[in-house]
């Protein structure tokens, strides 16, 4: 697969819930399910790189496909919820630059 926009990874999503999915859930049942993704994803990453010991019915789980689950999900809400994720990202960076620029920089706890 070659790389992809998030404005193409949005519409490959649109595309295939189209295709396959016979239509998007609501809004609250895919609210629902992207907490449930990332209690997933949570769970792996608690286990593998936090202090609890790792099941072994979590050892084969594939940490990206955790993630692109969780995108996935997002993704259908943005759709279906009528935002560009890629307008999005980049307003939420540029608040963030303008707000942090120094915050980190300036903080001892990280250095």
């Amino acid at each position: 697969m070659n790389d992809i926009t998030i404005k193409e990874a949005q519409e490959q999503v649109d595309a295939w819930i189209k295709t396959y999915g016979v239509r998007y859930f609501n809004e609250l049942t895919n609210m629902a399910i992207l907490t449930e993704e990332v209690g997933e994803l949570a769970r792996i990453i608690a286990r593998r790189y936090g202090e609890q010991s790792e099941k072994e019915s979590d050892k084969d789980k594939d940490l990206g496909d955790e993630m692109a689950d969780v995108l996935w999900v997002l993704m259908c809400l943005a759709n279906q919820t009528g935002v560009d994720l890629t307008t999005a990202l980049k307003k939420n960076i540029e608040k963030k630059t303008q707000r942090d620029k120094d915050r980190h920089t300036n903080n001892q706890k990280l250095r």
